[in-house]
């Protein structure tokens, strides 16, 4: 049993008792002493963690500003004659990869009435899945060199590697027509 536990006792004994208890009497003394130390040493260790969290990861502008120019360099422009789309690419190894390419302008191919494409001078580096749905205005490679622009949305069963996708699609369709097509694309 701790020695200042009889003390605590009397005091809650005396406290229940309606008998008055004065603080400058030397036997409560400790317990107080006790308390005050607790109380500053938890105030010490709230403070210190506040301190510490805020400055885990400051935002400042400088920060901010990386942050805008990182979307900016994953905003890709694509031209088809004389409308102009944005696209946001993704973040991997393949948008990277087709970045240091830029800018390029390239005769795109007809395919099936819902894609156009062209093969690449180089491979880039593929991480092909099933996406199960192709949505109008996705950007992709098919294996590890046909850059793909679909223009229509359908379900699939080949597999490619997601590069970006254009952020309004609208007109996609009506710019790209029915044949083959020059499509230039530049970062933003």
């Amino acid at each position: 049993m701790d020695k200042a536990e009889p003390h605590n006792r009397d005091i809650f004994d005396k406290m229940r008792a309606g008998e008055p208890i004065r603080l400058d009497d030397p036997q409560y003394h400790q317990p107080m002493k006790h308390a005050w130390i607790s109380f500053v040493l938890m105030t010490i260790f709230i403070a210190g963690t506040s301190f510490c969290s805020k400055n885990v990861n400051p935002i400042t502008e400088e920060t901010t500003i990386q942050n805008n120019n990182a979307d900016m360099q994953n905003k890709l422009k694509i031209v088809v004659g004389a409308k102009t789309f944005s696209a946001t690419l993704g973040d991997n190894a393949t948008a990277t990869a087709l970045k240091k390419m830029l800018p390029m302008t390239l005769e795109m191919i007809e395919l099936n009435g819902n894609e156009k494409y062209v093969r690449l001078p180089s491979n880039l580096p593929a991480n092909a899945s099933n996406p199960g749905t192709i949505h109008t205005g996705d950007l992709m490679l098919y294996g590890s060199n046909t850059l793909v622009l679909f223009y229509e949305s359908f379900s699939t069963a080949y597999t490619y590697t997601k590069i970006g996708r254009i952020d309004d699609a609208s007109g996609l369709a009506a710019a790209l027509g029915a044949g083959n097509v020059k499509v230039s694309f530049e970062l933003e």
